[in-house]
């Protein structure tokens, strides 16, 4: 299971939202650079970066901040927000973001995604961001009627890497992740599936890392760890221990 730090972007700094409500946002730090210098330093794996502005216009607008993230990590990068054409994902793509997550795109143009994912094996994952059971698009501004297992049956053949899964109502709130519906959409489909959403407490690590969550790709947090309720390093450490236990 690889845990997955988030920065999410709002005006150039790194924040995070209540219920994906961009007028409940919280500014944790106003470099996202150095943030996620840290993060890596701390010794996760894999960062999770949103433009969260993007994903409201449609387009990138904040790139700067990402791309001076590019310039100083060595671990990969995985960014969504605002991703809803070709040319945005190939110039992501080739600006050295390792994965390119679609989301509102995923539901009004799969077509983009199977096509996307022909000609980046590897390199794109879908978010399905969900409030009720249903998926959310434009930011989470509006809700579609269709549900999280319809979005991921659609693109079980076309290649895609990853779905990235969030509970909108559990999202920076400290409830601890969905497992049930995480879980029900992992049943689901045959794509690997990260988990999103309230991950607030090593109690929430302890939970990924028992036998059932075995088939999810991972996990990601935020707020916990702005605020000190997750330390990275004893989040981290527990899942050392648990691979290291499956190899023995």
């Amino acid at each position: 299971m690889i845990l997955f730090p988030a920065i999410d972007l709002k005006n150039g700094e790194c924040v995070r939202l209540v219920h994906g409500d961009m007028d409940k946002a919280t500014v944790f730090n106003v470099d996202p650079v150095a943030q996620a210098v840290e993060f890596e330093q701390t010794g996760f794996e894999y960062l999770h970066v949103v433009d969260l502005d993007g994903a409201f216009a449609g387009k990138p607008m904040n790139a700067q901040a990402v791309e001076g993230m590019l310039a100083r990590l060595k671990i990969p990068v995985q960014l969504g927000g605002g991703i809803r054409d070709l040319r945005t994902i190939e110039g992501w793509l080739s600006k050295g973001v390792s994965r390119v997550i679609i989301g509102t795109a995923a539901v009004r143009d799969p077509s983009l995604v199977r096509e996307a994912a022909r000609i980046h094996p590897g390199r794109v994952a879908v978010g399905i961001d969900a409030r009720e059971g249903l998926v959310a698009i434009e930011g989470w501004a509006r809700v579609s009627t269709m549900t999280a297992a319809e979005i991921g049956k659609r693109f079980e053949d076309a290649g895609v890497s990853a779905i990235i899964y969030t509970d909108i109502m559990r999202d920076g709130v400290m409830l601890g992740l969905n497992i049930d519906a995480t879980l029900a959409l992992a049943e689901a489909v045959n794509i690997p599936v990260i988990a999103s959403g309230g991950l607030a407490s090593l109690d929430d690590v302890r939970r990924l890392l028992q036998p059932d969550c075995a088939r999810l790709a991972g996990a990601i947090s935020g707020r916990a760890l702005y605020d000190g309720r997750l330390r990275g390093e004893d989040a981290l450490s527990l899942i050392r221990d648990a691979r290291e236990a499956l190899r023995a």
